[in-house]
């Protein structure tokens, strides 16, 4: 799936496949929009499929390890070919002044692919994002079956 001039992208999830593949749409669109270098804001409650999205996009852009959420070390980067990916999970950040801190300043500063779980705990000190994603739960998992989900990725820049 492309998106050619749209804005909003709107779709139902059913189950990991097509949040990893959705994933994969907005990594193409960050490579074509920004030319790779784009700060996403990722907004969903715990199992929304944050982390899952998030793989998804770096699998599209080459990566082929393991994607882990860095919910206790906040950053995982990734080096891919030709640029650099940072996955931040600021769920357990309580002062977002102490990312300027440890850095990440310069992190959001310079280029690369910027993917932020749970943004809204650090709002004052993030700049706009490029890329909106909220993913929710719309039906929970019965047993013998994954939970549907919603996504909408809005393109704001």
């Amino acid at each position: 799936m492309t998106l050619t001039h749209a804005d909003v992208l709107e779709k139902e999830l059913g189950d990991e496949a097509e949040t990893v593949a959705i994933g994969g749409v907005i990594a193409a669109e960050i490579v074509r929009r920004y030319q790779g270098d784009a700060l996403v804001f990722l907004h969903g409650q715990l199992g929304a499929g944050k982390t899952t999205l998030v793989r998804g996009v770096l699998e599209a852009l080459g990566y082929s390890g393991t994607v882990k959420s860095p919910t206790y070390t906040l950053l995982e980067p990734y080096a891919l070919s030709g640029q650099d990916a940072f996955h931040f999970d600021l769920y357990r950040v309580s002062d977002p002044e102490e990312l300027g801190l440890v850095g990440f300043d310069e992190i959001l500063d310079g280029p690369g692919i910027k993917l932020i779980e749970w943004p809204q705990r650090a709002l004052s000190w993030l700049p706009e994002p490029d890329v909106e994603v909220k993913l929710e739960v719309v039906a929970p998992a019965v047993t013998g079956e994954t939970s549907k989900r919603r996504v909408r990725v809005t393109f704001l820049n």
